[in-house]
């Protein structure tokens, strides 16, 4: 039988627990894998505390991505076959379709194949980083050359595919962090410019870097009163994604910057994308040609084993990785 992973109530990693469960057959245009790695996200730490947009329903399985081996194919599936090294793009039920283990059935729509040049590490580490960063920067935010794009919270994996995609397309990229310790990680991930922000003054080191004219577009998962500081930061007509609640403090709303520069704080989610057929095939276009050119190239910060899935999640929840976590199966 193979193992997956459930929590059988919520709260911290420890809840987490590897079980032996009979395989069960892919139903109406569902595929079954053999997963051989699971990339983690932020999400799936939310839900497994039962705050994310999904409330988990006990006992629950998790997990948006994986990399692995098509082994049983259900009815109504397309033209997926037995035997594809396929990986997931997250656009299901957290719960219902969790991924976490040896064995996963997830919708056909949701699997995708990787370039060949990728390991299954790499290719569990693409869809959640690079189709979120994607959707806002170039889908809504019409990326431009002459566009300085400020990035926070850079050192995640979101954070870097965002620098990735804004070198790619040639506009400058302003990252933050929080300390010293990553600024030298970030320059050499591509970015431009890096703020630290424990010690620098995020408004007036972007007017600096701009010449006075501020951030055009700004992708944030932090928010709180943190928003401020960003829209001080912005360029008049700037628009700021705001894609995450990382802080745990209430969000303002920064009416006298907003109002007097013409700003455009729009809340933001990877599903708005994968929910669209023509905006998700837009999405993989962009990043298969980009994985396949060497533009896009995922960086992973830590792989664990299955069977340390929970300090995999306790890794994650200290804030010290630069780049994806992944979990070998």
């Amino acid at each position: 039988m193979p193992k997956i992973v459930r929590f059988h109530q919520t709260g911290s990693a420890d809840v987490l627990k590897l079980e032996n469960v009979p395989n069960s057959e892919p139903g109406e245009g569902e595929v079954r894998l053999k997963v051989e790695a699971i990339g983690l996200n932020r999400a799936e730490v939310m839900f497994r505390q039962g705050q994310y947009l999904e409330a988990p329903e006990l006992p629950s399985r998790l997990g948006y991505e994986a990399a692995g081996i098509v082994d049983a194919v259900g009815p109504g599936s397309g033209d997926i076959q037995i035997g594809d090294r396929v990986s997931t793009i997250p656009s299901f039920s957290i719960g219902k379709y969790g991924v976490y283990g040896e064995s996963a059935i997830v919708p056909a729509y949701s699997v995708a194949g990787y370039p060949d040049n990728l390991s299954a590490v790499d290719g569990a580490a693409i869809w959640m980083q690079y189709m979120t960063a994607f959707g806002a920067l170039v889908e809504y935010g019409r990326l431009k050359k002459e566009d300085t794009v400020l990035i926070t919270a850079a050192s995640s994996s979101v954070g870097l595919a965002a620098i990735q995609i804004v070198k790619s397309l040639g506009a400058m990229a302003v990252a933050t962090t929080r300390g010293e310790g990553k600024k030298n990680f970030l320059h050499e991930a591509g970015a431009d410019h890096v703020i630290v922000t424990d010690k620098e003054d995020v408004a007036a080191r972007m007017m600096q870097i701009t010449n006075g004219k501020g951030a055009s577009i700004i992708f944030d998962p932090v928010a709180g009163p943190f928003l401020e500081k960003l829209t001080a930061a912005a360029a008049d007509r700037a628009i700021i994604f705001q894609y995450g609640a990382l802080s745990p403090e209430p969000t303002p709303f920064p009416l006298f910057d907003a109002i007097g520069k013409g700003l455009t704080v729009r809340g933001y989610t990877l599903f708005e994308i994968v929910a669209d057929p023509e905006k998700l095939s837009r999405g993989k276009k962009f990043t298969y040609d980009g994985l396949v050119s060497g533009a896009l190239k995922p960086i992973i910060a830590r792989t664990f084993p299955l069977e340390e899935i929970v300090q995999a999640h306790r890794f994650m929840e200290s804030n010290q990785q630069m780049g994806k976590i992944v979990v070998t199966v």
